[in-house]
Order: structure tokens, then sequence, then C-alpha cells
């Protein structure tokens, strides 16, 4: 039996392709396990799915200033020493990593232990922990071809993204009645990552009563933001993290508005659904997710509004073009949308020891 360690985390985008990955591993018969970090959201989401789960120190790599960076290098190197008896007790045939900054000490762990590293990184332009794990990766996978200006190119493989199959067998009647929704309007999934987002959350909330007049809203509002007072708000439904009843819902969803994380656009893409996406702003990041949104909108797959460009009518305008241009994306995905890149890195991992 073959066996693999998982990394990756800090945000849910950190997990999910490892999550797309598990039931697949399993069905080959591989020996899983997980290393993450001691508080992420990887350790609630692998510990649901019962694997075997190895916390491990880990200091965060910012960009900016703050006294935390002073410590932080010395939460790496015991990271790197906490993986590196893991791994040696451990003894996997790969490690895959999704990224994220508890990913660095493993992947580095794993470079010291010799065993096959493999990387996936899911936007278009490398993040940080990624550019330093790239080094001593054996292969890094990518979702877009234009990230491959980015990187060693030896070392690149454009897979795609994987998609997590339960996310494609969900029943839209399902979802419409564990909504308490019907087929009279349709249904906007709302979603601003696995932390939330403050600028979608007002806007929503600010516009809900407009919304409402002609769309039933599924609004994730993340960890922390739910507002009791809507409870109660007929054709609303707001959850901080949606897991098991995630894929009837979105079989549900007629149209999307989100940031523009790259597993979350792509599960969209796979399912079909026309995206409204609202990059979060080079203020406030790297500027990765604007060159995603950019890249979907060139492709004709989604419509791109700029936070910098967000109001409430800038909002309520782009929601309804997207509506009655929705068949137009649809066509547009199911004819030139990229291939679910599970198979593809599955078919490379199996080769890691070949």
């Amino acid at each position: 039996m073959k066996k693999i360690v998982l990394t990756g985390g800090g945000t849910a985008g950190h997990v999910t392709p490892n999550l797309a990955l598990i039931p697949k591993l399993k069905e080959m018969n591989w020996d899983i396990h997980y290393i993450g970090s001691k508080a992420g959201i990887e350790k609630v989401l692998i510990e649901e799915a019962n694997i075997p789960y190895y916390p491990i120190s880990s200091g965060k790599l910012r960009r900016y200033f703050d006294i935390k960076n002073f410590q932080d290098p010395f939460k790496v190197l015991k990271g790197i020493a906490d993986a590196y008896l893991i791994l040696k007790k451990l003894k996997p045939d790969v490690i895959f990593s999704k990224g994220g900054f508890v990913s660095v000490p493993v992947v580095i762990a794993g470079k010291l232990n010799k065993i096959p590293v493999f990387i996936h990184e899911s936007d278009y332009s490398p993040g940080l922990a990624n550019k330093i794990a790239v080094r001593f990766a054996t292969k890094m996978f990518v979702t877009f071809e234009e990230a491959k200006a980015y990187l060693p190119k030896e070392k690149v493989v454009v897979t795609g993204s994987p998609i997590r199959e339960e996310l494609l067998n969900g029943s839209r009647k399902r979802g419409l009645t564990y909504l308490n929704f019907t087929e009279t309007k349709p249904v906007i999934t709302i979603m601003g990552g696995s932390l939330g987002s403050v600028k979608l959350n007002t806007i929503i909330r600010e516009n809900l009563d407009t919304l409402l007049k002609n769309y039933q809203i599924v609004h994730l509002c993340g960890k922390g933001n739910f507002d009791e007072t809507l409870m109660n708000k007929c054709g609303y439904k707001q959850f901080e993290y949606i897991s098991r009843e995630l894929p009837d819902i979105a079989a549900a969803t007629d149209l999307v508005v989100s940031r523009a994380g790259s597993n979350s656009i792509f599960e969209w893409l796979e399912l079909k659904k026309p995206m409204l996406l609202i990059p979060l702003s080079k203020a406030a990041s790297r500027g990765d997710q604007i060159l995603n949104a950019n890249s979907f909108e060139k492709q004709g797959f989604a419509t791109v509004l700029e936070e910098e460009e967000l109001t409430n009518a800038s909002f309520l305008q782009s929601i309804d073009e997207l509506n009655r241009n929705k068949q137009k994306y649809i066509d547009t995905m199911r004819t030139n949308a990229p291939s679910n890149g599970l198979k593809t890195i599955l078919d490379e991992l199996e080769r890691a020891n070949d």
C-alpha cells in the first residue's frame, strides 16, 4: 500500500483540493495522512474526513511589517523539525502540498527526508509560500497555463484544478427544499471566501430588500459574520460555512457572486454557473484574485466588478446584467471550460516512485 502525506492550510482554499483528492486516493488504496497547523481551518475539515492529522508549529509569511515577523522564523524552524520527525516516522512515498504558510516546513522537511514533493498552485501567479516551496519540490502543478511564466519550467505541469466529485452530484430539488426556496425566482449564491468579506457582506445586506424583489439569496458570510436580525427574512438564507449541503445548494444555484479565489471559481466553472466576480483589491492582497478574475472574464466565463468600482448601483446593475446574459456564459463554459484536473494529478502521484 502506497502512503501519502497531504498538507496545506490557513484558508479553505488551501484545503479543498486535498478534499477532492482524498476520496479518489482511498479508492486507489492509498494510506493517507495530513500535516497541518494547530488551529487552522484545515484541522476541522480533515478530521471530519477521518484522516490522521498531525499538527505542527507554523509561522505566517507576511509581506508587511509586524512585530510577529521577528518571532515567526523560529516557529517555522520548529515546524520544520516537527514535520521532519513526523515524516521520518511515517515514511510516505510522496507528499502533496496545497500551499499556505503551514506547508513550507513540510515541503522543506520532505526534501530533507528525500521524499518526492508535489505542490499545487491554484492562482494565476504563485503565492509567497509556494514561491519558497517550489525550490524544494519535485514538481509543481498549476491551474492556469499562464502560471508557467512565473515558475521554473522544468518543474511545472499544467493540470487544472482538482474538483470535488461530490459537488457534481447535487440535487436542485433537494437544495431548494433545504433552503425553503421556490422555482419562481433565480437563486444567487454569494460568497466571500471561508473567512468572509466585510465589503461583500455589507453591500449584500444594504441591498437585500431590493435583491429579494427578483432573486432568492444564499449568503455564505464567513465565520463570525452571521446576522441574527436577518434570520427570518423570506427568500434569504445565510450560513457561516457550508459543507455537507453544498452540492445540493450548488445545484439549486442559478447565479454566483464571489471573490475570485481560484479553487472556488473553478468549482463554479465546472458546475457551469454564471459568475459575477469581485476580486480582492491590490490594496488588501498581492493582486492574485484580480489576475484570476480577469482571466475568467477574458475567456467569457464571468463578468468582473472591481472592488474600487463597487457601489450599490453598480452591484445591482451587474447582477441584473449577469442574469439577462446568463445563457451566453453557460454556453461558453460548456464549450471552452478546461477539464477537471483531478485525474492528471492522481496519475502524476501514482508515477512518483516509478
